[in-house]
């Protein structure tokens, strides 16, 4: 009985794992991803007075998910993207996400877009950057906003 109550937990510690890399949780002290669509986005910065930042990335990416693990749900990348930027995730290869990965030529995730709140590109990243070079694109973006 005691092997049997030890091997189901084993097994339910490694589906958790399993299940934690493939569909990671974020820190609610991490960035906010807004809901909806791009658009409101937009207009939620702009009635702000803030940019755009825009995560592209898919659902089998690995450093996508790293990037959600390790820089996004980070309490001091979450409180500078929060107080500068509002944040909107995209999925290149569904719904409004295929449009605009054509748009501005995404084809490498992940891949980082800000956008100032008259819809101007002001910076462009690629790839996975952990907590303290994501934090870089981020105080680099802002310093370009005019």
């Amino acid at each position: 009985m005691k092997k049997i109550l030890t091997t189901i937990l084993l097994l339910g510690i490694i589906v958790y794992g399993y299940c934690s890399f493939i569909n990671p949780v974020v820190s609610a002290d991490g960035i906010n991803f807004t809901d909806g669509t791009l658009t409101e986005a937009i207009r939620k910065a702009k009635s702000e007075n803030k940019a755009v930042f825009i995560d592209v990335s898919t659902t089998w990416c690995g450093y996508c998910k790293k990037m959600k693990r390790n820089a996004f749900s980070d309490k001091t990348v979450g409180a500078y993207f929060n107080d500068k930027f509002v944040s909107i995730e995209m999925d290149a290869e569904k719904g409004e996400g295929i449009a605009f990965s054509q748009k501005y030529n995404v084809n490498s995730y992940p891949t980082f877009i800000v956008l100032d709140k008259n819809e101007t590109v002001v910076l462009i990243g690629v790839g996975y950057l952990d907590k303290e070079q994501f934090m870089e694109f981020g105080q680099t973006a802002f310093s370009k906003i005019k």
